[in-house]
């Protein structure tokens, strides 16, 4: 690799992966690691944690497990404190924490619509707010946070949708606040992504429809959404905050008979 992550110290929440099958996260946390990155791999589950930095370790990379539940405040500080003690000044610090209620609005429970926002939106708001003090006495870093195209278009996954929504505007709002210290802040919104999250529910005639929507018709992967983490985290992209890259083979600009 080309080591455009060369001695920087990251922080990846949601670097497991649900089932055998990839996920973004775990994608994401090898990536960084394949181009010089120090990665602190976190995850509700630690043995998902540690797989993840077991694969990067047989790479030769440099990577360590932890347990945190972002929906507590006090685990987003204690990851952000382990990350720099770890590996030193933290650089890029990336959110890909996300749960699903598939629930449409008739069905909505309040305890459902509380459960997603306190994960998809408080837990990303709580770790910006212990990441970013760390982010600025670094000189400066990159912060992003995993969306979704349901956030850009209708869904009748409605606490989901609402919740990707919010964490755009988390990212507008904190690209403005943290600008003066050098932190941009990012989303990215992957499209229909064959990965751990969804493989569970999916059968084979599904899948090669979820391939076909979009105009460009490989399937998409775990690692195109780990590739536009690493471009974000990266110096290439020096200029860029407050934007969210769409990674979804061309799906928001023209569907094939799918709804999400």
């Amino acid at each position: 690799m080309s080591g455009r992550l060369a001695g920087r110290s990251a922080l990846v929440a949601g670097a497991g992966s649900r089932s055998e099958e990839l996920g973004n996260g775990r994608a994401t946390a090898i990536l960084f690691a394949r181009e010089g990155a120090r990665v602190l791999c976190a995850d509700q589950s630690l043995d998902r944690a540690q797989a993840t930095v077991d694969l990067i370790s047989r790479e030769g990379g440099v990577a360590r497990a932890a347990q945190a539940d972002v929906s507590r405040s006090e685990d987003c500080a204690r990851l952000a404190r382990e990350a720099e003690e770890t590996y030193g000044a933290l650089r890029i610090a990336h959110y890909n924490v996300g749960i699903e209620a598939r629930s449409p609005l008739d069905r909505l429970t309040d305890e459902e619509w509380t459960r997603v926002l306190d994960v998809n939106l408080t837990g990303a708001m709580q770790f910006a707010r212990a990441v970013a003090p760390r982010l600025v006495a670094a000189g400066g870093g990159a912060l992003t946070f995993v969306s979704t195209i349901a956030a850009l278009r209708t869904t009748p996954l409605t606490a989901y949708a609402a919740s990707k929504a919010g964490l755009l505007g988390l990212v507008v709002s904190l690209a403005g606040q943290l600008a003066p210290g050098r932190v941009r802040v990012n989303a990215i919104a992957p499209g229909l992504i064959y990965s751990a999250m969804v493989a569970g529910g999916m059968n084979p005639e599904t899948r090669e429809r979820r391939r076909l929507a979009a105009p460009i018709t490989d399937e998409g992967t775990p690692w195109d959404v780990g590739w536009a983490a690493v471009f974000l985290a990266s110096d290439e992209a020096r200029w860029i905050t407050g934007q969210t890259l769409v990674v979804d083979g061309g799906f928001t600009i023209a569907t094939r008979d799918y709804a999400l």
